[in-house]
């Protein structure tokens, strides 16, 4: 009460007369509008300030009164580091161009992780708002130091995009064929430029951005990004280096492998296609559709004992054939490996309406040569009919008639077809075993000359010898690749194909090679000349000894649905132990001229980077 007392206005006076009393200088009128004059104008100034707020470092204190506590929070951890730049930054808000202030400028995006250094505080304004607050004049000299830096910081940031898309786009390269349970990477769009853009538009409208944030994020994602392409460039390079090498040891055991010495063996995976799918198999060769009641006769492959016999590869086979044409040139026995092929490859394509007969024919018995298109892969496969190689011919006989010979100094007409091919598969062997061949009765023919006698063994040795000159002189080595397939054995028992020979009732192969026949003396004879020629070099396909284990794979009864009537009454006395039932072994054979086409093309690879 003693305090309160001392304080109590003397004489009952109040506080306005006190201050009168005690500043005597403002009784007169004019010192009091000064007075007042001047509390307004003190007034006025704090309002403008305290309502004129600025994002930049270089406004005064006011501007932390109206921040969004987001900007507030986030800036308090600055505040320590910045308190003592308030005088300078009002100074420097009246004077902008005066360079006592450079605390405002962005750092480096790249320099962001960097937390030793606090980073200077930035804020983020709503781009409406700083609009309507800030004059577009004092906003272009505030920022334009900002401008410049932002720029090459956009800069470096875009190149780092254009680097990293390089890099994605190098890895998709790299990648090349992937395999469709492969992971592809997806293209995504870039973090960087994402943030790049964002930051592009508030630094145009309020001459501020928050790169330090961003870049950390962007740099964060990018090293991820980096990361995981690096993880996935080298899985998928092991990979590659994984898959390379196993082909390359898979063509190298191919190499020195006897691919003729082995055994048959089941295989529930085969046929290499459906039974019954492939409309293009002659009806001679076609046993599903003819009737044949088993099925383990297309169940089994060849096993050679040195190596293994790669699976047929429809796709990547008419790739290695892409632009090319092979042809198979000999009997229907060969007739019957181009029927398997086309099957094959037919049955890896998705459009079955691009691949057709060139000519459009759809039996293959009649004509003396047939081609079908693949044309996706704009390549051929063809058969040219020529059961002894050489040229059939005929001379006049007695009393006007017209005698049939054998031309063993002529390859057959047509050969200039085919002579440029890039792959031929030559065969002959089953017409020598005819009995007019056989007996050689007035029907070998050397020039004008007609031999009167002469045995099938010396003819077949002079028409090989014919053939073997035909490509020496008109087949170049260096475009195309020959093949011969060796005799394919037939199993007619109780009799000869015209005499009423059987197989019917053979289900499974031969299993004791005591039970193999005897090599034919004709394949010593065709060895022995494809060892003499000295230019062109002819691959050997011999298999007769392992045809001659698949007694259970020809068609026999099962050749025809509709049989004539004499068939009809002895059904047991027409039979084809010669030809092979599709699918069947002529596909095996197929598979063998794939794996040597593996390996010519790997030999070919080793010569060019020799």
């Amino acid at each position: 009460m003693a305090d309160i007392a001392k304080y109590t206005p003397i004489n009952g006076g109040n506080l306005f007369s006190e201050f009168k009393s005690q500043f005597s200088i403002i009784r007169t009128r004019k010192t009091l509008g000064f007075a007042y004059a001047f509390v307004f104008v003190f007034i006025a100034f704090t309002v403008f300030l305290a309502f004129t707020p600025s994002s930049t470092s270089s406004s005064p204190w006011f501007t932390n009164i109206f921040t969004l506590p987001s900007t507030t929070t986030a800036s308090s951890s600055s505040s320590s580091s910045s308190d003592h730049s308030h005088f300078p930054s009002i100074y420097a808000y009246f004077f902008p161009n005066s360079s006592s202030s450079n605390s405002s400028l962005p750092q480096n995006a790249g320099s962001a992780p960097q937390n030793h250094s606090p980073p200077h505080k930035v804020e983020i304004l709503n781009p409406t708002n700083a609009t309507n607050s800030l004059d577009k004049s004092d906003m272009n000299q505030t920022s334009s130091r900002q401008s410049q830096v932002s720029a090459q910081n956009q800069t470096q940031i875009q190149d780092e995009v254009e680097s990293s898309k390089q890099n994605q786009t190098h890895i998709q390269d790299e990648a090349g064929d992937l395999k469709p349970n492969q992971t592809k990477i997806p293209a995504t769009k870039s973090p960087e430029l994402a943030n790049t853009t964002a930051n592009s538009s508030l630094e145009s409208s309020s001459g501020a951005k928050n790169i330090s944030a961003n870049g950390e994020k962007g740099i964060a994602e990018k090293g991820l990004a980096k990361n995981l392409t690096s993880s996935l460039m080298k899985k998928q390079n092991n990979d590659t280096n994984a898959q390379e090498k196993g082909t390359d040891d898979l063509i190298k055991s191919l190499m020195n492998c006897d691919l003729f010495d082995g055994n048959w063996v089941k295989d529930d995976s085969y046929p290499l296609y459906k039974p019954g799918s492939c409309s293009l198999i002659d009806e001679q060769f076609n046993c599903f559709s003819n009737g044949r009641p088993d099925n383990d006769y297309h169940k089994l492959k060849w096993k050679p004992k040195g190596c293994t016999l790669p699976r047929l590869d429809g796709s990547h086979m008419l790739e290695m054939l892409r632009g090319k044409r092979l042809v198979f040139v000999g009997d229907s026995l060969n007739r019957n490996m181009w029927e398997s092929l086309i099957c094959i490859l037919r049955n890896s394509v998705k459009d079955k309406k691009k691949v057709y007969e060139e000519f459009g024919r759809h039996h293959f018995r009649e004509e003396a040569s047939y081609s079908f298109v693949f044309k996706d892969y704009k390549c051929k496969v063809e058969f040219f009919v020529s059961p002894f190689l050489v040229q059939e011919w005929d001379v006049d006989g007695k009393n006007g008639t017209k005698k049939e010979t054998l031309r063993l100094d002529l390859l057959s007409s047509g050969a200039s077809k085919y002579k440029d091919a890039d792959i031929i598969v030559f065969n002959t062997g089953h017409w020598w075993t005819h009995e007019k061949t056989s007996l050689g009765k007035d029907y070998y023919q050397e020039g004008s000359h007609v031999y009167s006698d002469l045995d099938v063994h010396e003819a077949f040795r002079k028409a090989l010898t014919t053939w073997g000159r035909w490509v020496d002189s008109n087949v170049s080595p260096k475009k195309s690749l020959v093949f011969f397939r060796g005799y394919s054995a037939s199993h007619f028992s109780g009799g000869r194909w015209n005499s009423g020979g059987q197989c019917d009732h053979e289900t499974e192969p031969i299993k004791n090679d005591t039970y193999l026949a005897p090599y034919p003396a004709k394949m010593n004879v065709l060895e022995k000349v494809l060892k003499g020629m000295k230019k062109t070099p002819v691959t050997y396909l011999n298999v007769t000894r392992m045809t001659d284990y698949r007694k259970d794979g020809h068609p026999s009864i099962y050749r025809k649905q509709h049989m004539s009537d004499e068939e009809k009454i002895k059904p047991l006395h027409f039979q084809d132990c010669s030809h092979w039932c599709l699918p069947g072994v002529p596909d095996i054979w197929n598979e063998i001229l794939y794996a040597e086409l593996l390996v010519k093309q790997r030999q070919w690879q080793q010569q060019k980077r020799s």
